[in-house]
């Protein structure tokens, strides 16, 4: 059994700090793993920083399938995570049914994510019902971006807060074990982790959620084109990966790899 379970995630609210983290691959996913994060969420995010979609709404359940299997095999001890794709749960709730029980059973997953507020109820209550734990999702999502009109900054004005705050009470009740927050004013992000009883890991939510999540290439430094304000950069590697395969590059180039050291002697 691994050491983060839906239980403990749950026990944690009010108690201690919940750190989340992206994976798409299984070397990532171990040394996310090895440090102590508790969840690791295979984001269907993938398809920006891996597979160079501009929006999520391309990727498929294949793939989702694929990479949360690739994760799954490198994690121990967090809480693995799979997000569904566009309209791999949306059609119907049978639908929904099937799909998150493919992540589960043929990917490896320990649950499934799903985007929307109160209307998704039904759903996590049916999924949940069958057995498959859900992580909520509300504030911006998303595979909604074309029906928010871009990537905006949610819940500003008060009708649209109380709505949010409803929604968060109401996958609660249906049975997410904890709830994603993106991009809401700070307060809004406190105030909701206050009314509602499963952990919330806040995107640009602020300091008073229960926990945090980044996209991992994003906090990394991967990631060329301007980053959301709520993005901290704790590395920088992408400029050490260029000049590593510049200097592979010319070493190959004028001859100075491979050296004798990088073969073998001898026959067959």
């Amino acid at each position: 059994m691994k050491i983060w379970t839906v239980t403990r995630i749950r026990q944690a609210k009010g108690k201690q700090k919940l750190p989340c983290l992206t994976a798409y691959d299984c070397t990532t996913a171990r040394m996310i793993d090895e440090a102590g994060i508790p969840l690791i969420l295979v984001g269907d995010s993938l398809g920006m920083t891996v597979l160079g979609y501009d929006t999520t709404l391309p990727v498929t359940m294949e793939q989702m399938l694929h990479h949360t299997a690739a994760v799954a095999r490198g994690v121990k001890n967090a809480l693995v995570i799979a997000d569904m794709p566009f309209l791999s749960y949306q059609t119907s709730i049978e639908t929904g049914i099937t799909n998150a029980g493919r992540l589960i059973k043929e990917a490896g997953a320990d649950a499934v994510k799903i985007e929307g507020g109160a209307f998704r109820a039904d759903l996590v209550r049916a999924l949940t019902a069958n057995g498959i734990p859900v992580m909520g999702h509300i504030g911006l999502t998303p595979q909604s971006v074309r029906e928010l009109g871009g990537f905006k900054v949610q819940g500003r004005t008060q009708t649209a807060a109380a709505k949010l705050c409803q929604d968060a009470v109401a996958l609660a009740e249906a049975g997410v074990f904890t709830l994603v927050l993106e991009c809401l004013p700070s307060s809004l992000g406190a105030e909701i982790t206050a009314v509602t009883p499963v952990p919330t890991i806040g995107i640009g939510a602020g300091p008073g959620c229960d926990g945090q999540v980044l996209v991992s290439h994003d906090m990394l430094g991967l990631q060329d084109q301007p980053l959301p304000r709520f993005v901290k950069r704790y590395a920088e590697l992408a400029p050490q990966m260029r000049d590593a395969f510049a200097a592979y590059a010319k070493e190959v180039a004028d001859g100075t790899f491979p050296r004798a050291e990088h073969g073998y002697e001898g026959g067959a």
